[in-house]
């Protein structure tokens, strides 16, 4: 149990290059020699690859090698693995290597092992090892190496990549100049950042954490504990998910969500929002949508309180002509009807606010009403459209109650301009617009990056592009919304039952792609899979 809980943890640390050279210092100071850990490595890694690829069928192996530790790593699986009867062939661009490293070569051609300096030699093999270079590359590759590597990717053998694709920055995924395009990377020791930033993932391929048994007590010497970096596991979503429910209870105890979407327009986002509040098991969904789209919405969600609004001649909704003074929140719950009993204060009480979804920029006087609200609220989409034409960071600071943000990168940088000169980074970009603003910002992607004022990072590691449809958002917004009208929730920090949201979202997407089509999700499907996520976690 104690080696599974650790295999937990060490799944959610990431590292920054920096971070990772000094927890390695510390296990070389407490006396692992540097050839000790590198057989160690090494004999994994071997051992990954000769499952992945039996010998059988990849009898020629080409590995490539670099003049550090990632080629001296390299230089022991191609040992290794000629031992185990595999056709090693290895090019070394550089004859200059580290004393290690140097070491392993001698060897290597001790026992017969081919040496090339053109790549072309190795245009036969059935497999190619990648060890060029490791963690901490900040140089562009040039010269012959880029060369080499320009070919390689033009060959159709599968690339295994130890620790990181040579030619990507560690930190950011960055492309320094070109990079080895992996089928598989095997990433040493600790995840790395730059798998978790959008900009490397073409190059990553199918990831896997090669656990080398680094001390716990050096991990959170380095990074503190918790990390300011966190990639959201299954076991972290779980500690956020509401579950089990008590087994007494009534459906105002589990949470009041308004939710204010739609348009005349975008009568489909105000649906598929509301079908993702549905999926997060809140207590009870109020919806503010305009007049003319009323009975549509209760046609799909008709346990839904579903309040028309006055609309423009557009189609959106429209206050002014009626309420001066723009709040929707007093709107609705004048239109509520009057509850009866000992508990009826509770049914005035919105736990939280979800707003954006479809409703078209003329809503600007609701946006500034939502602004004003005391509850916890969510801003999407025209939500967050006329947040940056108010002006983001002045708007935001002057809130009381707590705000979470959702933008995609387009949205991002029309929030936070200044923030977003820190792309294609997107964890820094997060991390600055989240302190500046004071909100948990959510910043959609490949790879979403959930960020809280103090600096943390949540980050989602897996997701489809099946998800890159219409309305993929909209159900966000609406189980964001849910969860965090959730009482339940409310003595866990925002920003992880907002990352849950997102992790949850992502993996309801990754199973609709799987049984439905890798093509595209559409959101009622995605909000049906939501339903399955929890149903497999909970078996």
């Amino acid at each position: 149990m104690q080696s599974q809980n650790r295999r937990e943890l060490i799944e959610q640390v990431v590292v920054t290059a920096e971070q990772m050279r000094e927890i390695e210092g510390r296990i070389f100071e407490a006396g692992m020699p540097v050839a000790a850990l590198m057989e160690k490595v090494a004999g994994l890694i071997t051992r990954s690859i000769q499952g992945l690829y039996p010998c059988a069928e990849n009898r020629r192996v080409g590995v490539l090698v670099g003049p550090g530790h990632n080629g001296g790593d390299g230089l022991v699986v191609a040992r290794e693995l000629y031992l185990q009867g595999y056709e090693i062939h290895i090019y070394r661009p550089l004859s200059k290597l580290k004393e290690l490293t140097d070491y392993h070569a001698r060897y290597a051609v001790s026992l017969g092992i081919p040496f090339y300096d053109e790549i072309e030699a190795l245009y036969e093999c059935d497999l190619i090892i990648d060890g060029l270079f490791g963690f901490g590359l900040t140089r562009s590759l040039s010269g012959s190496i880029a060369e080499a590597v320009e070919l390689l990717n033009q060959w159709s053998q599968p690339v295994v990549s130890i620790d990181l694709p040579s030619g990507l920055h560690t930190d950011t995924g960055e492309v320094l100049g070109i990079a080895v395009r992996a089928t598989r990377t095997l990433c040493l020791g600790l995840w790395k950042l730059g798998f978790l930033q959008d900009q490397g993932l073409d190059y990553i391929g199918e990831a896997q954490l090669i656990d080398f048994g680094i001390p716990l007590k050096d991990i959170w010497s380095i990074l503190g504990e918790p990390p300011d970096l966190l990639r959201v596991t299954e076991t972290v979503a779980k500690q956020f998910l509401p579950l089990p429910r008590p087994k007494v209870t009534h459906k105002y105890q589990q949470g009041h969500l308004l939710l204010i979407c739609g348009s005349k327009q975008y009568s489909g986002a105000a649906i598929l929002a509301g079908l993702g509040a549905r999926a997060s098991g809140v207590g009870m969904l109020s919806m503010a949508v305009p007049e003319s789209i009323k009975l549509l919405v209760v046609s799909h969600l008709p346990e839904a309180v579903v309040i028309g609004c006055p609309e423009t001649t557009a189609g959106a909704i429209d206050l002014r002509s009626r309420y001066a003074n723009g709040f929707l929140p007093e709107l609705v719950l004048e239109k509520l009807n009057q509850p009866s009993g000992s508990d009826s204060g509770s049914y005035h009480t919105y736990n939280a606010i979800a707003c954006g979804p479809g409703l078209t920029k003329d809503a600007k006087d609701i946006v500034q009403g939502v602004l004003a609200a005391q509850c916890p609220i969510v801003l999407d989409a025209d939500g967050l459209n006329i947040l940056a034409e108010l002006i983001t960071i002045p708007t935001l600071l002057k809130r009381r109650g707590q705000t979470v943000l959702t933008p995609h990168v387009g949205e991002f940088r029309r929030l936070f301009p200044d923030s977003a000169e820190l792309l294609p980074d997107r964890v820094k970009a997060v991390q600055k617009a989240s302190q500046l603003s004071r909100s948990v910002v959510l910043l959609k992607g490949a790879r979403s990056a959930i960020a809280n004022p103090r600096g943390s990072v949540w980050l989602i590691p897996e997701s489809t592009p099946a998800l890159a449809r219409g309305g993929s958002g909209d159900v966000l917004t609406g189980l964001v919304g849910g969860l965090m009208a959730q009482p339940v929730l409310s003595e866990h920090p925002l920003e992880a039952i907002v990352a849950t949201a997102a992790w949850w979202h992502a993996q309801a997407g990754i199973l609709a792609a799987q049984e439905r089509s890798e093509l595209g999700v559409d959101g009622g499907t995605l909000a049906e899979f939501l339903m399955v996520v929890v149903r497999g976690n909970r078996e």
